[in-house]
């Protein structure tokens, strides 16, 4: 039997695809390429062996995507939570003030400028 290998990619549609893109680089540091989107080479992070994507549905009737009313959410990986958060306050960003810690690691969240919320991923050390 076959098996998917890992999850490809993360696509949704944007009001303005080049705004938003944009909007990513400069306030999450995505390295968005001429195409328009970004390639994360897991193998070419620092800590590349404890590397990994998660991929978990939720329940239809789940508030934690609120108050986004996207059915979906992307998890940023980053090295720095605490840095993340206050780079992105310093752009007046909406950060929501809860950090969530667990054996997972910590957790943080703000919106996009088109209302998606987006969790950004410290793993543990």
């Amino acid at each position: 039997m076959q098996r998917v290998q890992g999850i490809g990619g993360i696509f949704f549609l944007s009001e303005d695809p080049k705004a938003l893109a944009a909007w990513y680089a400069e306030h999450l540091g995505v390295p968005v390429d001429d195409w328009g989107g970004a390639s994360f080479e897991w193998s070419k992070q620092s800590d590349s062996e404890s590397a990994s994507t998660v991929w978990s549905p939720f329940k239809a009737d789940s508030s934690y995507f609120l108050p986004s009313r996207a059915r979906f959410m992307v998890n940023f990986r980053v090295s720095d939570l605490d840095a993340m958060l206050t780079q992105l306050r310093a752009a007046e960003v909406k950060v929501f003030d809860e950090i969530e810690e667990s054996e997972f690691g910590r957790f943080g969240w703000c919106m996009d400028p088109e209302g998606n919320k987006i969790e950004l991923w410290q793993p543990p050390s």
